[in-house]
């Protein structure tokens, strides 16, 4: 069994056991939460995951695709000049979040003290940007799955045992969950440092060759700052969407605190089913990173070749039974969370999203490898800007609602599909029926 399979069977089985996991999670939070408090929960998401995308600057792509490319001798030269910068960095963004918090109106209707939890996690995910790279650029997958086992497990035990021991006001309740949702990022941080220390120790000892600190930062930069550009870009249009949502839905005649509880089953719960095997699609990109950089910077193109038609048919193979069973299933399954047939509507309308879904992580990460991060910023300014505007209209429209939204939301993520795969196939020579046309050059 090659490298590349390996690691994806890996992390796909740690990934499954975490989204067991994350599973009966949302339904603690559902249960705890109600569907007001689980709107609210969901709706501050998207502002924390933009904190982390700051924080990391996509280092983990970065150095995986550097390490990944370079000889052994290079890699202790690189993480010590990616260690000071990430002190700079670090330090550059607590200062901004201290000036720019007690401001923010997004927080606003939470508890006083959530707003402060970023101070926690800024610092964490900066950190472990690095160990999470260079251990994903070496494919130790097994330390990128273990820590991703330990994310889920300590966040669904901390708080069954809070929850199961005393109740809390909302207000209370999303404070404890939004807490131990950083808290579980702190354990992860701990176990992949240290790890990262010790085998930098032994780096540091070994043959290595100098690199300096600009040829460094250049390399990373090429591509943590479009990386990082196209993240942002996606982590504001998420943020923005709940408020697109509930704006089109307004204007069809939905009230504010019916169309938050509508959002929260749309999010909450059918995303949260339909989003379940997605975590096979996200350990095939893990996985597709170094072996595409490896392969591009090697120029091996039917090797390109080869892995981009086994991604394919592995997501096949998954995706295609999923969202048939979600289809069918949807009203037992949307039950779990809450009895509210909307969401098992919602849930079977989706299916394109969620199938097309599958597909962009391995896709993003031959972009990636390939250094076809600009076309991906691209394609996604594109497809949001198609799915934002079909959203709003149809969501507006008093006929459609919730269900209009739901259909710009699957065009948006067709687009992307098509025009990811259109760019790929072109780059390594295969058809778009994954035969070989050419040569690769």
């Amino acid at each position: 069994m090659n490298s590349f399979a390996k690691g994806a069977l890996l992390l796909a089985l740690a990934a499954f056991i975490g989204e067991c996991l994350e599973f009966y999670l949302n339904m603690i939070l559902a249960k705890e939460l109600g569907e007001h408090g689980m709107g609210m929960y969901m709706q501050l998401l998207p502002f924390i995951f933009f904190v982390v995308i700051i924080s990391s600057l996509e280092l983990p792509v970065s150095i995986s695709k550097f390490t990944a490319e370079q000889k052994k001798e290079y890699h202790y030269s690189m993480l010590r000049h990616a260690l000071a910068f990430v002190y700079k960095l670090t330090g550059m963004i607590l200062i901004i979040l201290l000036a720019v918090l007690p401001f923010l109106p997004v927080f606003n209707g939470y508890h006083p003290l959530v707003r402060y939890l970023l101070f926690i996690l800024v610092p964490v995910v900066s950190f472990s940007s690095i160990a999470r790279g260079y251990f994903m650029g070496v494919q130790q997958m097994d330390k990128i799955a273990i820590s991703s086992f330990l994310r889920k497990a300590v966040q669904l035990l901390a708080l069954f045992l809070v929850f199961q021991s005393m109740h809390f006001t909302e207000s209370t309740a999303l404070f404890i969950a939004l807490a131990v949702l950083i808290g579980s990022e702190a354990v992860v941080f701990f176990y992949l440092f240290t790890q990262y220390v010790l085998q930098f120790r032994m780096m540091k000892k070994g043959k290595h060759t100098h690199m300096s600190e600009g040829e460094v930062r250049k390399n990373l930069m090429a591509v943590s700052v479009p990386t990082t550009a196209l993240r942002i870009f996606n982590a504001v249009t998420n943020a923005f969407q709940p408020f697109l949502i509930k704006g089109a839905l307004a204007v069809s005649g939905v009230g504010g605190v019916l169309a938050t509880e509508q959002y929260g089953l749309l999010a909450g719960v059918a995303m949260s089913i339909g989003f379940f095997p997605a975590f096979l699609s996200h350990s095939l990109m893990i996985a597709l990173l170094p072996n595409v950089s490896e392969s591009f910077a090697r120029q091996e193109g039917e090797r390109l070749r080869s892995l981009l038609q086994q991604s394919m048919w592995i997501t096949c193979l998954y995706g295609i039974p999923a969202v048939y069973l979600m289809y069918w299933f949807a009203e037992p399954l949307t039950h779990l969370f809450f009895k509210a047939p909307e969401a098992s509507l919602y849930l079977q309308l989706l299916w394109p999203y969620f199938l097309f879904h599958f597909f962009i992580h391995p896709l993003q990460a031959y972009l990636i490898g390939l250094g076809l991060v600009k076309d991906a910023f691209y394609h996604s300014v594109w497809s949001h800007a198609v799915s934002f505007l079909m959203m709003y209209i149809l969501g507006s429209m008093q006929n459609f609602q919730m269900t209009g939204i739901i259909l710009g939301m699957n065009a948006g993520i067709i687009l992307l599909f098509l025009l990811h795969y259109v760019t790929i196939c072109r780059k390594i020579g295969l058809s778009l029926f994954l035969l070989s046309e050419r040569r690769f050059t």
